[in-house]
């Protein structure tokens, strides 16, 4: 049965591009690349031409997501999948895959009406190795995995947006159900893989912007270490102090960004099991920042 691959590449809407810019080399260590754009640059992360399109909208929050599926044959079935389900959907011009640097595209919309892509034949460059914005022990960790995972918004429920992702092939489910004092029922969070990464989206959080946090993996935990010294160094905001997450096992933390949502750069997750089952704390650590809180940037 024909599915999505991966999470390939994310559009994020930014006010400030010159501050993103920034951010991304210095902070997180990404690749930035300006092609003479108006208004636009992009972010890599391996070969790949990019991972991120960040244009100067104003909007601070994601466009879009772009996933993958492995080929041609792929394309077209998942085109019959969706059409089938009754989604609306738009085969993308040349010109609008050129823009993506992939060779087909189509445009649809998840449950929430949040703008989704699928693509296949990413432009990968592999006579340009991918060079860090700043000193790194290691690498990212992509390849079949994708680009990382986020969590993102959703506004009809938790059971039609599982319809929706699992007809891009995705499976998944609750994976915490975290008790909160105060309220008459335990808070769930919604998680969906499509490869061997845990997950690649969840769905939980309220909040004004469609995401809640971008996650990258790297592949040695010095560069964790390394990371947690340059956010603290600049005085970024910390909403959750380093720690591990008890489903995937990733040790990581999480800090703000210019368009006030977080990052997390985390190392070490486990492979998904493709079985279900649940959590109500993590093993230890991630410990909430309150004063980051009250000050209204984390939207949780």
């Amino acid at each position: 049965m024909v599915q999505v691959t991966e999470l390939g590449y994310m559009g994020l809407g930014v006010k400030s591009l010159e501050a993103w810019k920034d951010y991304a080399a210095n902070i997180l260590g990404l690749e930035v690349v300006d092609e003479g754009e108006p208004s636009r640059c992009y972010l890599r992360m391996d070969y790949w031409h990019h991972r991120f399109i960040l244009e100067e909208d104003g909007t601070d929050d994601l466009n879009y997501l772009g996933f993958r599926v492995a080929g041609v044959e792929e394309f077209r079935e998942m085109h019959r999948k969706l059409t089938g389900a009754g989604v609306e959907v738009r085969i993308g011009s040349e010109a609008e895959a050129a823009d993506r640097r992939v060779l087909e595209i189509m445009k649809l919309k998840d449950a929430s009406g949040f703008p989704i892509e699928i693509f296949h034949g990413p432009q990968v460059q592999a006579d340009k190795p991918f060079h860090p914005g700043r000193r790194m022990h290691g690498r990212f960790k992509t390849g079949d995995g994708g680009l990382g995972h986020l969590i993102q918004k959703e506004t009809v429920g938790f059971e039609k947006t599982y319809e929706f992702y699992k007809l891009l092939g995705m499976r998944g489910g609750i994976e915490y159900r975290i008790p909160f004092p105060g309220l008459d029922k335990p808070f769930d969070l919604m998680f969906m893989h499509c490869n061997t990464r845990d997950h690649t989206v969840a769905f939980g959080p309220p909040g004004e912007k469609r995401i809640n946090h971008l996650m990258i993996e790297v592949e040695s935990l010095d560069d964790v270490g390394l990371a947690y010294e340059i956010v603290r160094k600049a005085g970024i905001p910390v909403p959750m102090a380093p720690g591990r997450h008890a489903n995937d096992h990733m040790y990581s933390f999480y800090f703000m960004n210019p368009s006030g949502w977080m990052c997390e750069i985390g190392w070490g997750a486990r492979e998904a099991t493709h079985q279900s089952e649940y959590y109500q704390r993590d093993t230890y650590g991630h410990e909430p920042d309150e004063a980051v809180m009250k000050k209204g940037l984390m939207e949780v």
